[in-house]
C-alpha cells in the first residue's frame, strides 16, 4: 500500500546540482520536520556511470537508469528534479509535464523566452506545482530585506542597483564547452548569472517594465578540449584549435520598475577578483539596504541619516532559526537549497504554489531576451508581462 506520508523523488542528471538537490531533499526531514510529506529518493537517471554509482551508493537512490524517461515512467515518482544542461531543459520539462509529474528545474529554465513560456504554460495547464532554482531569494537576509521593502520601512523605492560579478570564465585558456555555444546554452552571463539578479529585483521591488542594455564578449574565442569533455566548467587540457565564443561575457543596463523606481544592473563572468559578488542595493525615500552574497549572513540597513548599521542575521530572519540558534555561525549555499526543497515539497503536499515558479522562470527569461534585443537595437525595450502563478507579489 502506498505511503501517504512520502513524496517519491526522481532525479535527472547526477552532476553537481543534481547531487545538491538530492542532499537538500534529504535535509528537509531534519530542518523542516513539520512538512506533511517527506521525500524518498526513488530513481536517478544519468548516462554517466560514475553519476549513477554516486546516486545509488552515496545518495541512496533505490535504482538508477541511463535514460531519463525511466524516471518519468516510474509510478513511485511524484516529483522530478531536472538538473540537466540548459539545452535539455525544454525537452525534459515538456516530457515531465506530459507525464503529469511536479518538477523542480534549474535556471535558466529555457534557452529562450519561447522555451520558458512553453514550459510555464504547459505546467499551468496541467495543474502542476513547479520550482525554479532561484536559490538566492531564500537567504534569510534577503527575506528580511523583502519584508522591510514591502512594509514601507524604506519609504517609496526610488532606485535599485544589482551587480552579479563572477570570474568562473575569466581564464582565456579555459576550454570551450556548451556554455559558450548559443544553440546549447542560449545566452551567456545573462541567463546563467543575471537571471538570478532579475528574479531578486522583482522578488524584492516588483515587476520590471522596460530596459536598455549593452552586452560584450571580452574573451572572443577559446581552445577546444584535447579530448571529450561534458564538464561545463572544464579546466582540462586544451588543444591548439580554438572556437569562437557565441554568447556574452558581460552586460549592463538601465531599467524601469512598475512602481516608478529606476534600476541599474551589471553582470560579468570574466571578472578577476570577485568569485560570487552578488550585490543588491535598494534605496527609498526613508532609508536603504545592501546585501552581498559573499557576506550572505549580513544585512546593511539605514533607516535614518546616521548611516548604515550591519546586522548579523538573527533567528527571526527568514528560515535562519531552523539552522542556527543565534547570529554569528551563519548558513551557506547548500542551506538555501534545503529551504528551496522544503518550499517545493510543501507546495506539492498542500497543492498550491509557494516557492519560485515556472512562471517566475519565464519572467526572468523575458528579461534576458529583452536585454539581448535591446543590446542589438541599442534602444529601450518593453518587457512582456507573463501569465500564471508568479510568486513576486505573494
Amino acid at each position: 500500500m502506498e505511503d501517504q506520508n512520502r513524496i517519491g523523488v526522481g532525479l535527472i542528471s547526477v552532476g553537481w546540482m543534481g547531487r545538491l538537490h538530492s542532499r537538500a531533499y534529504l535535509a528537509t526531514k531534519q530542518f523542516f520536520p513539520e512538512l506533511p510529506r517527506h521525500p524518498e529518493l526513488v530513481i536517478a537517471a544519468d548516462p554517466d556511470d560514475a553519476g549513477r554509482h554516486h546516486a545509488e551508493d552515496a545518495l541512496g537512490y533505490k535504482e538508477t537508469a541511463t535514460d531519463y524517461r525511466k524516471v518519468l515512467e516510474n509510478p513511485d515518482v511524484d516529483v522530478v528534479s531536472i538538473c540537466s544542461p540548459n539545452f535539455l531543459h525544454h525537452e525534459i520539462a515538456l516530457a515531465t509535464i506530459e507525464a503529469g509529474k511536479h518538477f523542480w528545474i534549474e535556471k535558466p529554465m529555457g534557452r529562450s523566452a519561447r522555451e520558458s513560456r512553453e514550459i510555464a504554460q504547459g505546467a499551468e495547464a496541467a495543474g502542476l506545482i513547479t520550482s525554479v532554482g532561484f536559490n538566492y531569494r531564500h537567504a534569510p537576509a534577503v527575506a528580511e530585506a523583502r519584508r522591510l521593502i514591502r512594509s514601507g520601512a524604506l519609504g517609496k523605492v526610488t532606485n535599485v542597483q544589482i551587480r552579479l560579478l563572477t570570474g568562473y570564465a575569466s581564464d582565456p585558456t579555459q576550454v570551450f564547452t556548451w556554455r559558450y555555444e548559443q544553440a546549447r546554452a542560449g545566452s551567456g552571463v545573462l541567463g546563467d548569472v543575471l537571471s538570478h539578479g532579475f528574479d531578486l529585483a522583482q522578488f524584492l521591488v516588483g515587476r520590471i517594465t522596460s530596459l536598455n542594455a549593452v552586452t560584450e564578449t571580452f574573451i572572443k574565442d577559446r581552445p577546444l578540449p584535447a579530448g571529450n569533455s561534458s564538464n561545463s566548467f572544464d579546466m582540462g587540457q586544451a588543444s591548439d584549435v580554438t572556437r569562437e565564443v557565441e554568447n556574452e561575457d558581460y552586460t549592463a543596463m538601465l531599467a524601469r520598475f512598475e512602481g516608478g523606481a529606476i534600476g541599474m544592473f551589471e553582470s560579468t563572468r570574466v571578472a578577476i577578483g570577485p568569485h560570487a559578488e552578488y550585490i543588491i542595493e535598494v534605496y527609498g525615500t526613508e532609508g536603504s539596504l545592501r546585501w552581498n552574497f559573499e557576506r550572505m549572513n549580513q544585512l546593511e540597513v539605514a533607516t535614518d541619516r546616521s548611516g548604515y548599521r550591519t546586522i548579523m542575521t538573527p533567528p527571526s530572519y527568514g528560515e535562519f532559526g531552523r539552522f542556527q540558534p543565534g547570529p554569528g555561525p551563519g548558513i551557506g549555499f547548500n542551506d538555501l537549497k534545503t529551504i528551496e526543497a522544503a518550499l517545493f515539497l510543501r507546495s506539492v503536499a498542500e497543492g498550491k504554489q509557494i516557492g519560485p515558479s515556472a512562471a517566475d522562470g519565464w519572467s526572468a527569461s523575458e528579461l534576458v531576451d529583452a536585454s539581448l534585443r535591446s543590446a542589438d537595437s541599442t534602444t529601450w525595450v518593453d518587457i512582456p508581462q507573463v501569465t500564471g502563478s508568479t510568486t513576486y507579489d505573494a
